[in-house]
C-alpha cells in the first residue's frame, strides 16, 4: 500500500509517500480501505519528533480515517465488508489501508462525504470526553472555547449549543471571529485587542464562566483562573503557548476550581470504546440530521500531506483540514 511516512523528524517536507506492507487485521479488528484522513497538531509534532505513538501503534501519523470495510477479524461482530465507517485510530491513518479495534470505529454518518466523515472522530472523541464528560458541561452553563476556530474549537462550539450551553470563543482574527459567530458562539472574542478575562466577565455580569477548554496553556492558565466563576472547570487538552506557567493558585482554593486535563491518543481501546458508544447514542444523531457538522477549511490530495501540514502550521485554517487518500 501507498503511505506517508515520517523521513526523519523536521519540518513538512519531511513527509515522504512510500511503500509499506498492508496490515492485517487482528481478531477485533477491521481493515479499512482509507479514503479520507483527518490532519491535526499531534500529526505536526509527531513529524517534529515531540509525540511518538504510543507503543504498539503504526508509526505512520494520522488519528482518524474513514472509508470502507475490506477484510475483518474472526470475532469482529458490529462491521462486515463493504460498510462505511469512520474511525478513532493511534496511528497510520496517512494510508491506503489502516487497521482499528471494531469498537473504536463507527459507522460513517448518513449524508456525509468521505472526506467530512474523516473530520470527525478525533475532535468529536476529544470534544465529548473533555467538555462533557471530564468538563460536566450542562445546559444553562457558559462555555469559554479557546482556539475556537480550529478544528476542536469550531465542533465545541457546536456540540456545547446542541445542547443547550452559553458559548464564549476566542479567536484570532476578525474573520475568525465571524466564522465562529456563523457557528453559533453567542461571543466571539478577538484575543489580539479584546483582554478575553474582562470580556468574559461582561458577558456574565461579573459572575465569570462555568468551564473553559484549553489548548493554549502558558499565560492563559493564570488568565483563566481570572476568568471563571467559583466551582468553574478548566479542562486542559494542549499547550501551544507553553505547558509552564506562572499563576495565583490561590485562586484554586478561593474560587474552588477545578483544574483538569487529559491525552486522549494512548488511552486504551475500552476508554475510546466508551466514548465512542456515548458518540453513537448522542452526536451521531444530530450528524446524521445535519444539525452538527465537521467544518472543513481544506482538503488535500494525499502525495501533498506536506502541504496540508503547512496549512496546519501556518494557522490561517478555520476547521478541519483532510487528505483525500483516493
Amino acid at each position: 500500500m501507498r503511505a506517508i511516512e515520517i523521513r526523519k523528524p523536521g519540518g513538512p517536507e519531511v513527509l515522504t509517500l512510500t511503500e509499506r506492507d498492508t496490515p492485517v487485521p487482528g481478531e477485533s479488528e477491521l481493515l479499512v480501505r482509507v479514503l479520507a484522513a483527518g490532519v491535526n497538531r499531534p500529526d505536526c509534532l509527531q513529524r517534529q519528533g515531540a509525540y511518538p505513538p504510543p507503543p504498539g501503534a503504526s508509526d505512520i501519523p494520522g488519528l482518524e480515517i474513514a472509508g470502507e470495510v475490506a477484510e475483518v477479524g474472526s470475532a469482529v461482530r458490529r462491521f462486515k465488508p463493504g460498510d462505511r465507517v469512520c474511525a478513532l485510530v493511534p496511528g497510520g491513518g496517512y494510508a491506503e489501508f489502516a487497521t482499528v479495534d471494531e469498537t473504536n470505529a463507527l459507522p460513517a454518518p448518513g449524508g456525509l462525504t468521505m472526506t467530512e466523515a474523516a473530520a470527525i472522530p478525533e475532535t468529536f472523541f476529544t470534544v465529548w470526553h473533555n467538555v462533557f464528560q471530564r468538563g460536566g458541561l450542562k445546559a444553562g452553563e457558559t462555555l469559554l472555547v479557546h482556539g475556537g476556530s480550529s478544528g476542536i474549537g469550531t465542533t465545541a462550539i457546536q456540540l456545547a449549543k446542541a445542547f443547550g450551553a452559553r458559548v464564549l470563543a476566542t479567536a484570532g482574527s476578525e474573520a475568525k471571529c465571524a466564522a465562529i459567530r456563523e457557528l453559533g458562539a453567542d461571543m466571539a472574542i478577538n484575543y489580539r485587542d479584546t483582554d478575553f478575562v474582562e470580556a468574559a466577565k461582561q458577558a456574565t455580569d461579573g459572575k465569570g464562566v462555568e468551564l473553559i477548554l484549553d489548548m493554549v496553556g502558558g499565560d492563559y492558565i493564570s488568565r483563566n483562573y481570572q476568568a471563571a466563576a467559583v466551582e468553574g472547570r478548566i479542562v486542559q487538552i494542549a499547550f501551544l503557548k507553553g505547558r509552564k506557567a506562572e499563576a495565583d493558585f490561590a485562586l484554586l482554593m478561593t474560587k474552588r476550581l477545578t483544574h483538569t486535563g487529559s491525552t486522549l491518543r494512548a488511552r486504551d481501546v475500552a476508554f475510546k470504546a466508551a466514548i465512542a458508544d456515548e458518540l453513537r447514542q448522542h452526536v451521531w444523531p444530530l450528524l446524521s440530521e445535519r444539525k452538527v457538522l465537521p467544518v472543513m477549511d481544506s482538503i488535500y490530495p494525499m502525495d501533498q500531506a506536506a502541504a496540508a501540514h503547512q496549512r496546519m502550521e501556518d494557522g490561517d485554517h478555520v476547521g478541519k483540514i483532510v487528505l483525500d487518500m483516493g
